[in-house]
């Protein structure tokens, strides 16, 4: 394994840059792009059996918002401190469609020592463990399984937002037993039991868990008194980075060092990567930063968390969950008596 080199589960990475799925891995060429950027994977956009999710993609929207809640233009140019508001769907294609092309989309990869991973959101499980296992008889060599969208409170019936971690169990252990490649599953941020989650996933089967999917939102504009976008948002951005780490350490903390865990949601570059596996992650995924600026944002993650290893003369591999392992509780910080006034604006002295 090259100094760049990690391993998730059964499968070995040439790098930990994943790309995340997201609109900007509908067209093939999308997905090529990401690939030729040289990342150790790309995972292409989502797809089940609901017309309502196609359906959706066709009334998507997005926008971004800087520190006054102002709307800025959508740009490669935007502030990195922008903040992410859409409303989204899922593939336009045809299942068929969509399979053929995503395998052969996973072959052009395996040429470039890297992988082109399918993804199945859940509606209904039955159609899923039937997708599952044609995915498998394509010849696809990964599947990631997302139970974990933002939206399903506001599509009820066309995605999944799994809170329960008994649910968890039966529709991983339904996948996970219609099929032998290596099972991936992306969970949801929106709840506190992020780490039970994970355990249900592991338990069932799962070889890596996803952490964690959006958020939702609602912002109003204080100018036309609407809600931006006219409805609940899903909401992301650079802001969301201390989230994931946090969900990263107490999942490796709860679960073990042995259960890969792969970051999702707030990293921008290469830094961010290193940030996210120090947490505990085996692997991360970027998606909104590449769909607002571009590729190039893959391969300059990459060169930066190459020459970020070369700095501290580490390999990507020994990174993960460094700083997770150190994380104390605050019961076993030293004592700082009165520390706290030094911070409280107009206190006397």
């Amino acid at each position: 394994m090259t100094r760049l080199g990690v391993t998730v589960g059964r499968t070995a990475l040439k790098n930990p840059v994943i790309a995340g799925s997201a609109e900007h891995m509908i067209e093939a060429d999308g997905v090529r792009r990401a690939l030729r950027a040289g990342v150790g994977a790309v995972v292409v956009k989502s797809i089940n059996e609901m017309e309502r999710g196609k359906d959706q993609l066709q009334r998507a929207e997005y926008m971004l918002l800087d520190d006054a809640w102002r709307e800025v233009p959508w740009t490669p140019q935007a502030p990195q401190t922008a903040f992410i508001a859409c409303r989204s769907g899922l593939t336009p294609q045809s299942f068929e469609a969509w399979l053929e092309q995503t395998a052969m989309l996973d072959r052009e990869a395996k040429a470039l020592d890297a992988y082109a991973i399918a993804s199945l959101i859940v509606a209904d499980l039955e159609r899923t463990v039937a997708m599952a296992k044609q995915i498998e008889q394509a010849g696809l060599r990964m599947l990631e399984l997302n139970i974990g969208t933002p939206y399903a409170s506001q599509a009820k019936g066309v995605v999944a937002t799994e809170l329960d971690p008994a649910r968890v169990t039966m529709i991983v252990s339904a996948v996970r037993n219609a099929v032998g490649i290596p099972l991936w599953v992306k969970i949801t941020g929106q709840s506190e039991r992020v780490p039970d989650l994970a355990a249900a996933a592991f338990a069932a089967g799962g070889e890596a868990v996803v952490m964690a999917g959006r958020l939702l939102g609602f912002i109003p504009d204080v100018e036309t008194m609407q809600p931006f976008l006219g409805t609940t948002l899903g909401v992301g951005g650079y802001w969301n980075l201390p989230l994931t780490c946090h969900w990263l350490s107490v999942s490796r903390q709860q679960l073990g060092a042995g259960k890969p865990l792969i970051g999702t949601n707030g990293a921008r570059n290469g830094l961010d990567v290193a940030r996210m596996m120090l947490a505990g992650a085996s692997a991360v995924e970027m998606s909104s930063e590449v769909m607002l600026r571009g590729t190039a944002v893959l391969s300059n993650a990459v060169d930066e968390f190459r020459a970020y290893l070369q700095r501290k003369n580490v390999a990507a591999a020994a990174l993960i969950g460094m700083a997770a392992d150190q994380r104390k509780t605050f019961a076993d910080m030293p004592l700082r008596t009165n520390n706290w006034r030094k911070y409280v604006a107009d206190l006397e002295k």
